[in-house]
């Protein structure tokens, strides 16, 4: 097992990384930054797509699709998230749609096969992703199920089987610098029961049993969640058993909507104290004196920043688009991590 240096707890309603919290001392604008997890939507890190008939789809400009060299770019820009005060990034292995936002999905991107086991060519991609994290300090968010691919499973069984297998290669590789999201978005168009909202706590609290006692850190095992899609509050279930509590801002387009959201989870009987954190968020305005980033962080709840909108030709300009171009290349990537670095003062 290998030995890794940066360490995630929860103290309150804060971060902390390696037994402090996050942004320590950091104020901006007189809001608390400090114990936030600031991140982005970056879930196409290990991206692949096992069909044939949809493949090429996602060719490169100047290449064919290549799954090693989307990792190899993707971690290649991990420094420059970072020196801008990222801490966070979403990483699922199942993906996103890399339309952003799609009805079908025909193409084929799951770490799992249909009976729930693992496979090693994505965990490959995602083990340098995650080992670089920890050197540099670096927390990412590992989703397991995405809707649009948890059909490929068989049953319920193997969706249960996954998980387990899931969570025992995390076990295994002696990760503590990671936060699980079981699933994202669990009240959209989920075919098995149990990724749906109102069952999704029972693999939020076996991903909690199965790691007690074998990871490092004020928990001492994994910290877990799941999303809802835009808009909505987690059912009962849900914040009772979470770690964090996950909420997107997908469809809010009124920042002062963002600031309720933050106060009617914290005003929940089943809330005990956690954090709040946005991590998908396609909302920008970062040129603006208040947008949905401002609004999270002046209720300190964390924000995620979900690109996906694609350009007419070449490289998709989105982080959630395929072929992605994980540099600062945009207006919008631009807008979003000078306004993060501004407010964290960097990478420091």
């Amino acid at each position: 097992m290998m030995q890794y240096q940066t360490t995630i707890s929860i103290s309150g309603d804060d971060f902390w990384i390696n037994d402090r919290p996050t942004y320590a001392g950091r104020t901006w604008k007189g809001h608390r930054i400090e114990g936030l997890l600031m991140n982005s939507r970056m879930v196409q890190g290990v991206f692949d797509d096992l069909n044939p008939e949809t493949r090429s789809r996602w060719d490169y400009p100047d290449r064919p699709w290549d799954p090693d060299y989307n990792t190899d770019q993707f971690i290649a820009h991990m420094p420059l998230w970072r020196e801008h005060g990222l801490l966070s990034f979403n990483v699922n292995l199942q993906g996103g749609s890399p339309l952003g936002y799609s009805k079908s999905q025909p193409w084929h991107n799951s770490a799992f096969r249909e009976d729930g086991s693992l496979r090693l060519e994505y965990l490959k991609r995602l083990q340098r992703i995650l080992d670089r994290a920890d050197a540099l300090g670096m927390v990412p968010q590992v989703g397991f199920f995405y809707f649009g691919q948890d059909q490929r499973f068989n049953d319920e069984a193997a969706v249960i089987a996954a998980t387990d297998a899931a969570t025992d290669w995390l076990l295994g590789r002696g990760y503590t610098n990671l936060l699980v999201e079981i699933v994202n978005e669990a009240n959209v168009a989920y075919t098995m029961e149990i990724l749906k909202e109102n069952r999704v706590h029972e693999l939020i609290a076996r991903v909690q049993e199965r790691s007690e006692g074998r990871v490092e850190g004020s928990a001492g095992r994994l910290l877990v969640g799941a999303s809802m899609s835009g808009n909505h509050i987690p059912p009962e279930g849900i914040v009772r058993t979470a770690d964090f509590q996950l909420l997107h801002g997908n469809s809010v387009g009124d920042p002062n909507r963002i600031r309720e959201m933050v106060r009617e989870v914290r005003a929940l009987p089943e809330y005990g104290g956690e954090p709040v954190v946005f991590n998908e968020d396609d909302h920008f305005d970062f040129d603006k004196p208040d947008n949905n980033m401002i609004a999270a962080v002046s209720e300190h709840a964390s924000w995620g920043f979900f690109d996906y909108r694609m350009k007419e030709e070449g490289f998709e300009e989105g982080y959630q688009s395929v072929p992605t171009d994980w540099g600062i290349n945009s207006e919008r990537k631009r807008g979003f991590f000078n306004l993060l670095r501004e407010m964290t003062g960097g990478g420091g």
